[in-house]
């Protein structure tokens, strides 16, 4: 997923309740469980079965982790138009975010990934001398995502399905029944919807070289974004009854 910074992966009670149910109807297969099965725990249900967006995401330090080095570069670079200073900066402000985790005792993994996200971006723009490279690396990894759901759909494993499936207990079930197969079909379309919505904004601006409006637009279309999208996604794909996902065989599957 295209989370930008993963968030903390500990499942609430909740969630863990969720993906230990065992699914009815076949078993999912161990690569999907394996690949989705960290994402799956990482996503936030409360009590009502509502998704927690803003917790799945990592809420709001989450946020800030992902956000505060573009903004820095943003902000360095609009100060004294110097590439090379800004990227400096955005860098020193990752392996500060990586050292306090390092120093609460939590999982470096995420400060180490998204420190190495900063570097490469870094390094895109100091390749180029031009500012708006910093977020080229963003285009990249929004269009291939989306061309990964997209080939979900059509092979109809839509990638929502499998990672909600296994948050709410439904295993791989889903898919022998078409009304849901359909709905996590729709959630997939919806978080497509936000990464290509990304590149129609962005690519125009990174063309006209606006390199501080692109990255206002990167911060606003970052993070909190997704977060809207996820919950649409939830939305959209629950089940409309309790025996929606439990009986894939009925015949309201077949209408």
């Amino acid at each position: 997923m295209p989370t930008e910074n993963d968030p903390d992966p500990r499942p609430r009670p909740e969630a863990r309740a969720a993906c230990s149910r065992e699914p009815e109807g076949p078993s999912r297969p161990d690569s999907a469980a394996g690949a989705f099965g960290g994402l799956a725990a990482a996503t936030r249900v409360d009590e009502h079965g509502r998704i927690d967006a803003l917790a799945t995401v990592g809420g709001v330090r989450g946020i800030v982790e992902a956000s505060l080095p573009t903004f820095v570069f943003m902000v360095w670079f609009l100060v004294t138009s110097q590439v090379f200073a800004s990227g400096v900066a955005a860098v020193a402000v990752a392996v500060v975010m990586g050292l306090v985790r390092v120093i609460q005792r939590q999982s470096p993994a995420q400060a180490v990934a998204g420190l190495a996200v900063v570097v490469l971006c870094v390094f895109m723009a100091l390749r180029t001398g031009q500012a708006r490279d910093f977020y080229v690396w963003g285009f990249v990894t929004n269009a291939g995502y989306s061309a990964a759901f997209i080939a979900s759909i059509v092979a109809r494993w839509p990638l929502m399905g499998v990672l909600f499936g296994l948050v709410r207990g439904e295993g791989t079930a889903w898919r022998r029944n078409e009304v849901r197969r359909r709905a996590y079909a729709l959630a997939t379309w919806v978080i497509v919807a936000v990464m290509l919505l990304r590149l129609a904004v962005q690519v125009p601006l990174y063309l006209a070289e606006a390199a501080t409006a692109l990255g206002a637009a990167r911060l606003v279309m970052g993070l909190p974004l997704y977060a809207l999208g996820l919950w649409l996604a939830w939305s959209v794909s629950a089940p409309r009854d309790a025996s929606a996902s439990r009986e894939p065989g009925t015949s309201s599957a077949r209408s």
